[in-house]
């Protein structure tokens, strides 16, 4: 019966334990609920865990990511939130902004000091580890989000290039009609799958094209809708057109989303499947009907990474496990990361 600081709550803990099997478990819990005990709320244990001093927010809301983790990756991360890494460098911070303060104010309290308190390789060094830890904490929460919410990749294009097979391909199963009547897709399709430990949005859209009626107009609006929100646009194209310029087709996408193309129905021209590179657009020669390109984890590694981390990270070597100069990823929810960097901004504007 652990008694204070040593239980996870920090409170007091009688643990029962009783022979195995659902009904004996449930007449001991139906027993001890008559005399008196109830039921625990979701999550009371990390609140009273939290409100005891047990553990701060952060690692408080890792309990809740470690249970919602899908992949090992994801619950790696958790992991470390939970053993309080993000508090640890949020702390580390904190503590280096401290140190600017003093000097900052120090210079205002005694500007007849014959000491220049703003002057200094030390004071500079510091500057650089505070904009330096900014930036590893953000790419470190960037990363965490995308291994707890997923990676949002929109496949996007013509009528009738291929969007809704290489979809049923990537995810291994027929979940999107395929014909060969365009505008076939009208509404957005969702389909999540994990490539190397990385949780990966699908999101089929109609064709972008002039609208035939008022449905497809409002498909075709969902679609530009999701790729404003991506990660990351699939944007295919029918090979045997011959679309030799894909920089003709970025008026149809967000500025400031990356785009990898995808030359599809290459079965049909009798060409063999590669991979390009070149004046800024990476295409991917392929065929979804038949499989050409071996459409695997490895082949879409690279294009359908997290813009953030390395291009070709396997999750053995960056995500998941810790490495001595690249910490690892860290959940970080929608809020903090908004601080996060609304404080790096303010920061960079008192620095100039």
């Amino acid at each position: 019966m652990p008694t204070g600081r040593p239980s996870f709550t920090g409170e007091h803990v009688l643990e029962l334990q009783g022979h195995g099997g659902a009904f004996i478990v449930d007449r001991v819990l139906h027993r001890v609920l008559g005399l008196g005990v109830r039921m625990a709320r979701p999550g009371e244990f990390s609140e009273r865990a939290f409100l005891n001093g047990k553990m701060d927010l952060a690692q408080a809301e890792a309990v809740a990511d470690l249970i919602d983790a899908g992949t090992t990756a994801a619950a790696r991360a958790a992991v470390r939130s939970m053993q309080g890494e993000f508090s640890k460098r949020i702390r580390v911070l904190q503590s280096q902004l401290t140190e600017l303060r003093v000097h900052v104010e120090a210079a205002i309290d005694f500007p007849d000091e014959e000491i220049d308190f703003l002057e200094g390789s030390a004071l500079q060094d510091l500057l650089s580890r505070v904009f330096a830890g900014f930036d590893s904490i953000t790419a470190a929460a960037s990363q965490g989000a995308l291994l707890r919410e997923g990676l949002n990749v929109v496949i996007a294009g013509a009528p009738n290039a291929g969007k809704s097979t290489l979809l049923n391909r990537l995810v291994g199963d027929d979940v999107a009609i395929v014909t060969n009547l365009p505008g076939t897709t009208r509404d957005v399709l969702r389909q999540q799958v994990h490539f190397d430990g990385l949780p990966v949005n699908l999101i089929d859209t109609a064709g972008l094209r002039m609208a035939a009626d008022v449905v497809e107009e409002e498909g075709i609006r969902r679609a530009k809708s999701e790729m404003q929100r991506a990660d990351r646009v699939l944007y295919v194209l029918d090979a045997t057109l011959g679309h030799s310029n894909p920089a003709a087709d970025l008026a149809h996408l967000p500025p400031k989303v990356p785009v990898v193309f995808i030359m599809n129905k290459i079965d049909l021209l009798g060409v063999p499947p590669r991979l390009e590179s070149n004046a800024g657009f990476t295409r991917i020669y392929l065929s979804a009907q038949t499989g050409k390109r071996r459409l695997s984890r490895r082949r879409f590694r690279c294009p359908v990474g997290p813009p953030t981390a390395p291009r070709c990270a396997a999750p053995r070597q960056g995500i998941g496990r810790e490495r001595s100069r690249h910490p690892g990823p860290v959940p970080c929810h929608r809020t903090h990361r908004r601080r996060l960097k609304a404080c790096a901004a303010q920061f960079e504007r008192n620095h100039r």
